[in-house]
């Protein structure tokens, strides 16, 4: 029998969201009336210094791209190395319909059964996801939906608006999955990447959406990324399937509101510390995966969350174990994040990186010296930008 442990863990996961999301509800400002957060380059929705400069680097030309050019997918067209990542702002591009039509990356949520020996545990029961409550920006504020284009069309992923350390109370930093933001290694950074916090927030159907306004999708409004990083493994080694990437399969986005000048953790009204103690699999109880599945049998427009005692999977030998639990979550669930109590706060530890075309179970990179170092360049380098 399952034990009951994982239950109470879940309980105490979902009650510290909704005690912590304390920001103002879509259309609300708590702050009216008082002097506006002060506000960055960034904030202004101004793009990070040098950037048409290094889109000339390569040969490409910053109004043609935004006319455009950012669908031409050659190969010398596709900015690559991690220094390189370049994402303009192109006013407009994300409407509704838009982002209600954005596809799961499908092809990065599948993986082999790997073999049960010394770093895999037998494969958990699948933990039916549950859709979680409403509205959104009461019980999880910090998760929302990440969308990108790709040169298979419009992509959607989930992410989560994660503290900074260098920026107390205003961070602009989202935790999300590698694969969501960059190829791999036969391939390079994605375009037009941007975070929307607590999308759809009331829960809506897609019949009750067909004539939304954006406000109802996308109800604090489009995070746009100005820079993102993800591991130097992921880059060279990460594949449709995962591969030898998978246990580096994360990224940071900083994002800079579309519109307005407060910081995404000030607008959403709360934020998640980033745990990268990687605790062992056997030593945790619980832990809650949280995003927008978008493959049947779901369809990307309800938040959904599984909770389930974490085994280890190991994707190809020699590569540190991933965590993995039971869930039915499928594609767009990608790069959500993973939780779990620690103490009286609740921190995030992993993301979604991969599963079975079947689905039933969800595996996540854990978060060590690598990934927090990754982090903490984000921070200090782009944190207050």
């Amino acid at each position: 029998m399952r034990s009951i442990r994982p239950l109470l863990a879940a309980i105490g996961i979902a009650a510290a969201l909704a005690l912590t999301a304390t920001g103002c509800g879509p259309g609300e400002d708590k702050g009216a009336g008082k002097p506006a957060a002060s506000s960055t380059a960034a904030d202004k929705g101004a793009d990070l210094p040098g950037l048409a400069d290094k889109l000339k680097e390569h040969g490409i030309d910053l109004d043609q791209w935004k006319n455009g050019e950012w669908k031409n997918w050659d190969k010398d067209k596709w900015l690559r190395e991690a220094q390189d990542f370049a994402n303009p702002v192109i006013d407009g591009l994300w409407k509704t319909e838009r982002m209600k039509e954005a596809k799961d990356p499908s092809k990065t949520l599948a993986t082999k059964d790997a073999p049960v020996d010394s770093g895999t545990d037998p494969e958990p029961a699948p933990v039916k996801a549950q859709p979680e409550k409403l509205p959104y920006h009461d019980y999880a504020a910090p998760v929302g939906k990440v969308f990108f284009d790709s040169p298979e069309g419009s992509m959607v992923c989930s992410g989560t608006v994660v503290k900074d350390p260098r920026n107390p109370g205003k961070s602009n930093l989202v935790w999300t999955a590698g694969h969501c933001v960059h190829a791999g290694q036969k391939g390079g950074w994605y375009r037009n990447i941007v975070f929307v916090p607590a999308y759809n927030d009331k829960g809506k159907s897609a019949a009750q959406l067909a004539n939304a306004q954006p406000q109802e999708i996308a109800p604090y409004g489009s995070y746009w990324a100005d820079w993102a990083s993800t591991s130097n493994e992921w880059i060279s080694a990460g594949g449709p399937t995962g591969a030898g990437g998978a246990p580096y399969d994360y990224a940071v986005l900083h994002v800079k509101p579309e519109r307005g000048t407060k910081s995404l953790e000030e607008t959403v009204g709360n934020a998640l510390t980033v745990d990268f103690s990687a605790p062992a699999a056997s030593t945790v109880s619980a832990m809650g995966a949280w995003g927008y599945p978008a493959a049947p049998p779901f369809n990307g427009l309800i938040m959904h969350k599984c909770i389930d005692r974490p085994g280890r999977l190991t994707v190809v030998p020699g590569t540190p174990a991933m965590y993995r639990i039971g869930c039915t979550m499928t594609g767009g669930s990608s790069g959500g994040g993973w939780f779990r109590v620690q103490g009286k706060n609740t921190v995030l530890v992993s993301n979604t990186s991969i599963g079975p075309v079947t689905s039933g179970w969800l595996a996540g990179p854990q978060l060590g010296k690598g990934a927090e170092q990754l982090f903490t360049v984000m921070s200090e380098k782009y944190g207050d930008k």
